[in-house]
């Protein structure tokens, strides 16, 4: 696999895909159940009220180039991570950037966001902090550690301790069964797709909504209907 990568990158200028402006903000807010103003206020920033007159939040996700709005798969994976603590309450920009550089300061963590050292000390060390700013309860702290965990847990990271794939939730909820869908720079330029057989989510719906039955698609792609059902939840919830 790690030499098709490789090889991949032939088709992106030698380039790494995972670092590339592929996705915009919009499609980006699509696969990750999103609302696609809170992942604009991640990605440009937002201004805000203040007694001295407005103030400006800095954005949290730097785009790989300044002059292009689109997002990398790299990006998708930071979105991804900040939904966990989206999940049970508003984000605070301010208060996952401090406690992202408490973190990373002493630890000497770069973009810890799609480190796998978010799954360590590292963030541990981010979740007390986080959960200090915003005066959450310790049993609060614990179950918001659970629940990034099992977002973690939908990444796929290479020997380099890169990001490689993403499995984004069917229907957004944490307590989904195994994967069935997967997000790959590598594979259809970071389209979604079925792991199984490598088929577009989005070529299954369409086929779909022009009238095949599920049975019909499932036949011809040689899936399950299960899979054939996961990407028509998944695009339509989308």
């Amino acid at each position: 696999m790690a030499t098709s990568r490789a090889a991949k990158k032939d088709l992106y200028g030698g380039e790494d895909p995972r670092h590339l402006p592929l996705y915009t903000v919009g499609e980006a807010a699509r696969y990750l159940h999103l609302a696609p103003a809170t992942l604009r206020s991640w990605v440009v920033g937002r201004s805000y009220p203040r007694k001295t007159g407005p103030g400006f939040f800095a954005p949290l996700i730097q785009k790989p180039k300044a002059e292009d709005p689109r997002l990398s798969f790299a990006n998708l994976i930071e979105a991804h991570v900040l939904r966990a603590l989206r999940t049970q309450h508003a984000v605070s920009i301010q208060a996952v950037r401090t406690a992202l550089d408490y973190a990373e300061k002493p630890l000497g963590i770069q973009r810890l966001l799609i480190r796998p050292e978010l799954q360590t000390n590292a963030g541990d060390l981010f979740l007390e902090k986080y959960g200090e700013l915003i005066n959450l309860s310790k049993s609060g702290q614990y179950a918001m550690k659970r629940l990034l965990e099992s977002y973690l847990q939908r990444v796929e990271w290479d020997r380099a301790e890169i990001p490689v794939r993403l499995f984004p939730f069917v229907l957004g909820n944490a307590l989904e069964d195994r994967p069935i869908i997967a997000i790959d720079p590598f594979t259809s330029f970071g389209r979604p797709i079925i792991i199984s057989k490598g088929v577009s989510t989005a070529m299954i719906a369409q086929r779909v909504d022009l009238g095949e039955s599920l049975a019909d698609v499932a036949l011809d792609y040689g899936l399950e209907e299960r899979e054939v059902e996961a990407a028509l939840l998944y695009e339509r919830a989308a």
